[in-house]
């Protein structure tokens, strides 16, 4: 039997532009298609979903992801039968559950424990199921002290808190999951991260839908990149959050203002912001052997102030990985005359783990301390590692995750027979331990 549990063949949905589904008579249909002489303009319609196909097999947790309007919630709404597809046709096996909607099926006027059992009913618990996981929910949702308190007094986060917890413990075989980490405060959001984890590592095939590439790259090992309702790359997770975070972010290796256009005050002004090789090739591609200059040219237009460059780099996950400040002895603690400056940051081979890097250049006043200009997303590149097998990887060619991928040095030494084994004894129950 085929481990493939959602089949996607083809699919599609079109929408009529200004048009909503409505009850309509024969009369207004005979009217419309005289009014038109028969005809439709293909402009009055838009492809949300087109031509949509991929596979999904048991226990994969796959990404979707694409920029707003991409058709990521509408897909989910299409394999959960929300809505019919206007071509092609998709394969489920197994029980269906969806977070696409926190909240769907909570009414005001009754209280939290009333609203678990009738939204557990929508999503297609069994009085049975909710019963038994009735106190897990309600613990999991923290409002123990309110459950019997009318919904309708519920603070909006209370509520989110409450219907996600009745959502996450669905047991379904395959889960939609739509943008739910939008629920709550971060506490709150990193215990939804949590709990959907858990549900991955219980073999459940999983769909979801974020915009956080950190939340992708931890749950999902595969990821799906939307674009224009269409499929634009399927593969490795790390790889496809790559692809469109190099979309998402127009940044280039270099950056340059001029004018009043630059960055800045009165004191300091950025003029530009590159990413370079030691030779001073600009690169939007690194090896991740090479060292990697970040220059940093500004302007100091009110001499007699103590100012300091400083870097501010970020994975592609958004994780500030360090922050960067200039020690140059020449400069430090000295009041800088007007002038332009050139401070180039050196970042070492074997450091940075590969994906896709952005890197934020500040100026700062130390004394009294005080941020002059900062530029947030100033430059961005790329970082490839080799499998040549003389990088950290060594011959693993598999994707490595974590923060930085460091080329430590090791040593080990080697003790054929060691002295202790025949201390241990020799036998354990009549059976030989070591030779």
């Amino acid at each position: 039997m085929s481990d493939t549990v959602i089949r996607v063949e083809g699919i599609g949905k079109r929408y009529r532009v200004g048009g909503r589904e409505s009850y309509r008579a024969l009369r207004d249909v005979l009217s419309n298609a005289f009014r038109s002489n028969g005809k439709r303009s293909c402009r009055d319609f838009i492809w949300a979903v087109r031509d949509v196909s991929f596979e999904v097999k048991q226990g994969e947790v796959v990404g979707l992801i694409g920029r707003n309007g991409a058709g990521k919630s509408t897909l989910l709404k299409l394999l959960a039968r929300i809505t019919r597809p206007t071509v092609g046709h998709a394969e489920l096996h197994g029980r269906i559950a969806s977070l696409l909607e926190v909240g769907t099926g909570f009414h005001p006027e009754l209280t939290g424990r009333e609203n678990i059992f009738l939204s557990g009913a929508i999503l297609g618990m069994s009085k049975a199921e909710i019963v038994r996981k009735f106190d897990e929910i309600v613990a999991f949702s923290e409002v123990e002290r309110f459950i019997d308190t009318p919904f309708k007094h519920y603070s909006s986060g209370m509520g989110m808190r409450l219907a996600f917890a009745v959502a996450a413990h669905l047991e379904p075989e395959i889960l939609l999951v739509d943008e739910v980490l939008s629920v709550g405060d971060a506490r709150f959001q990193k215990k939804c991260l949590g709990k959907i984890e858990e549900v991955s590592r219980g073999g459940r095939t999983i769909l979801f839908v974020s915009h956080s590439a950190a939340a992708i790259t931890r749950l999902c090992s595969r990821c799906i990149l939307l674009n224009s309702g269409r499929v634009e790359k399927d593969g490795p997770a790390h790889e496809v959050i790559s692809v469109y975070l190099r979309e998402v972010m127009v940044t280039s290796a270099f950056r340059e203002w001029n004018g009043a256009d630059a960055p800045g005050d009165s004191v300091v002004r950025l003029r530009a912001v590159r990413a370079r090789k030691v030779d001073g090739t600009i690169l939007d591609t690194f090896d991740i052997r090479q060292p990697i200059g970040i220059d940093v040219v500004f302007d100091v237009l009110e001499g007699g102030r103590d100012l300091t460059p400083n870097i501010h780099v970020f994975n592609q996950e958004g994780i500030n990985v360090f922050v960067a400040i200039d020690q140059d002895p020449s400069w430090r603690r000295r009041a800088r005359p007007a002038g332009r400056y050139t401070s180039t940051a050196w970042i070492p081979g074997n450091l940075l783990s590969e994906g896709y890097v952005t890197v934020g250049a500040a100026v700062t006043t130390m004394a009294p301390q005080n941020v002059r200009v900062y530029e947030r997303d100033a430059v961005a590149f790329q970082v490839i590692d080799s499998t040549e097998g003389n990088s950290a990887r060594g011959d693993y060619a598999g994707h490595l995750p974590g923060v930085f991928r460091p080329m430590l040095r090791w040593e080990t030494t080697y003790e054929p027979k060691p002295a202790e084994w025949h201390s241990l004894g020799e036998t354990v129950n009549g059976e030989k331990v070591l030779p």
